[in-house]
């Protein structure tokens, strides 16, 4: 048997990681700066979140939700008190498109409707209503399709202002990510967030934070959602909420009540899952580790804005993004294979970083040192190449 074709991958072989190191099949290290697509939080192998994980192990790694479950409640207490979020309810499951899903369901069973308001660019998931929710045709299949999902455009306050006026009163949610992470960085604007919740409140409706990506610290507050001040009635998670380790959530706020069969997941906030989370929020907590991202990102931005031919650095805390020219478009692959750096992109020229929250000043130091030096080597190769194309065309 071989493994279904879907990722166009790199030819390297991770074998351990540490930190924001990780080391291939041949013992060369890479420095880590995408921690596989904003999932590692506090670190790879972080040595409190594997003891963590061991210790559980030992106990017992999984029970279904037909029985209590204490460290669940033990993982939601904390997740209120480090949130901010402690009158709010957990539902615990085990991907970001799961999170999502349950959270626009959720939704529509609270005031019974069926549109749903998602914005150009947007990324949800893959899975059903999710992936309807995703501005992205190629991975929407026909029995994804639906009349359900109002796409706008993002930031953009009359069209909001527009489709709430025609048709609030059908409108079940509004789901966005604080910052888009695969739509290229995309921040959202503070009173773009507010009008949200101002017209889904006059509407209505249910305010979803989608912060997949954009939560747990990454952007120096617990939620990217929180810089402009507002509140969501629901809050997606997953990524970093387990370093690595599957687990996901939604916090929801008190004026929406269950009850017994709304929801259901088997594996989600099995023991194990609950264990890691708790290890990444204790390790938040006691490394301060949003502070960390919101000066390292402060420290990181000011100065990918001093690289001149880097355009429109952007970003918030440790979720940062800066489109590149043509003739640097293989900066991304130049990184990875000539400087040991791991990167991330957005299709055709963003490139994003989004590497631990507890990366230091020195990795970055080295991270910005080797990212001029592959700048300057791409442009002296461009250089080279239009010289030579002149040439052929002068012959």
């Amino acid at each position: 048997m071989k493994l279904f074709d879907v990722y166009p991958l790199n030819n390297i072989a991770i074998t351990s990681a540490k930190g924001s190191y990780v080391w291939d099949a041949d013992g060369i290290q890479y420095l880590d700066m995408y921690g596989g697509h904003a999932v590692i939080s506090i670190g790879h192998t972080h040595p409190h979140w594997v003891k963590r994980i061991e210790d559980q192990l030992e106990k017992i790694a999984f029970y279904s939700n037909s029985v209590i479950i204490p460290i669940q409640q033990e993982l939601a207490l904390k997740l209120g008190k480090l949130s901010g979020k402690e009158d709010y309810q957990l539902f615990l499951c085990n991907s970001g498109a799961e999170a999502n899903e349950n959270a626009l369901k959720l939704a529509s069973f609270y005031n019974g409707r069926k549109k749903i308001i998602a914005f150009k660019k947007s990324f949800h998931g893959r899975t059903s209503l999710a992936v309807a929710a995703t501005d992205n045709p190629s991975i929407v299949a026909p029995v994804n399709e639906t009349d359900n999902i109002i796409f706008l455009p993002f930031n953009d306050e009359a069209a909001l202002k527009d489709c709430f006026a025609e048709q609030g009163k059908e409108i079940s949610s509004v789901i966005i990510e604080g910052i888009q992470g695969v739509g290229g960085i995309n921040i959202a604007n503070a009173s773009f967030l507010q009008l949200i919740r101002q017209l889904c409140d006059e509407n209505g409706a249910v305010y979803i934070a989608d912060s997949v990506q954009c939560g747990y610290g990454r952007s120096g507050q617990f939620f990217a959602h929180d810089h402009a001040g507002v509140t969501a009635d629901i809050y997606t998670m997953a990524k970093g909420m387990g370093n690595g380790f599957p687990v996901a959530g939604i916090l929801i706020a008190p004026h929406i009540q269950p009850k017994h069969g709304m929801l259901g997941t088997t594996f989600g906030g099995n023991q194990l899952a609950c264990a890691a989370a708790l290890a990444v929020l204790e390790v938040i907590e006691e490394e301060n580790l949003l502070n960390n991202a919101k000066e390292n990102g402060e420290y990181l931005i000011n100065k990918l804005k001093a690289i001149a031919i880097l355009k429109n650095v952007r970003g918030r805390g440790l979720m940062i993004g800066f489109d590149v020219p043509e003739d640097l478009k293989d900066l991304k692959k130049k990184l990875l294979f000539d400087f040991k750096i791991f990167t991330g992109e957005a299709k055709p020229t963003v490139i994003r970083l989004l590497p631990s929250l507890a990366i230091t000043r020195k990795q970055i130091d080295d991270f910005l040192e080797a990212l001029e030096e592959a700048i300057e080597e791409l442009s002296e190769e461009s250089v080279k190449q239009k010289a030579e194309s002149e040439k052929q065309m002068e012959k």
